[in-house]
């Protein structure tokens, strides 16, 4: 099926901001601008904006116009229209967590520079807060990525995680023991610090497993 007038709208838009290099935080072109510029109607204008609005790589400030939006640089956006969250979306999070995580914390205990440490350590106490807590600045995992010195891991990661936040909140809750998360965080803080990369890979592995083994065993929700 070829792409609607409002998908190729939506790319249209997006090549807009790329190509003017417009970065979060910047004006783009106003709905009745770009209707004149595309030569069509306004409000055919607004539904493509709408549907970049729903994955955050727009937004609207009332008063003010249509700004780029915090997520235009990543490269997995939330689709709007997902479903209710299911035991085996969770499942899945944990699974596709499971093939990345693991190895770039390998590639994590290698690159390390002193910085990630700070970031790590400071991150790691985050375990403790209860879920429901209030929100903490440095995500462990996120941070754990961008040790490895590769921007598009930590990309990657930090995009599945807010496209999937209401799984990973789903996690926080179903593995509710926040002292052992904390000491496994730690431990792999210190393979991190060692350099030991097929140490960190299997705490890593180790602490999503012991994850998922909370999840299964938890009852089905719809």
């Amino acid at each position: 099926m070829p792409p609607s007038l409002s998908d190729r709208l939506t790319e249209s838009i997006l090549g807009i901001i790329r190509d003017g290099g417009l970065g979060p935080g910047d004006a783009i072109p106003s709905a009745r601008e770009l209707a004149k510029r595309f030569a069509i109607t306004t409000p055919t204008v607004r539904e493509a904006l709408r549907k970049l609005e729903a994955t955050g790589a727009v937004e609207f400030r009332h008063g003010s116009g249509t700004y780029v939006g915090p997520t235009i640089n990543n490269v997995v956006l939330a689709n709007p229209h997902r479903p209710p969250i299911t035991k085996d979306s969770v499942l899945q999070l944990i699974s596709a967590r499971l093939v990345l995580e693991p190895a770039v914390a390998a590639q994590s205990a290698v690159a390390r520079q002193p910085e990630n440490l700070e970031r790590l350590e400071a991150a790691v106490t985050n375990a403790l807060i209860p879920p429901g807590g209030p929100a903490f600045a440095l995500n462990f995992h996120v941070e754990l990525a961008a040790a490895s010195g590769n921007p598009l891991l930590q990309e990657v990661l930090s995009s599945l995680l807010k496209v999937r936040v209401r799984e990973q909140q789903q996690i926080r809750a179903l593995y509710d023991n926040r002292e052992r998360d904390h000491e496994e965080h730690q431990a792999i803080v210190e393979a991190v610090r060692a350099q030991d990369a097929a140490e960190a890979e299997r705490l890593t592995r180790e602490h999503l497993d012991n994850i998922r083994r909370a999840i299964e065993s938890a009852p089905e929700w719809s």
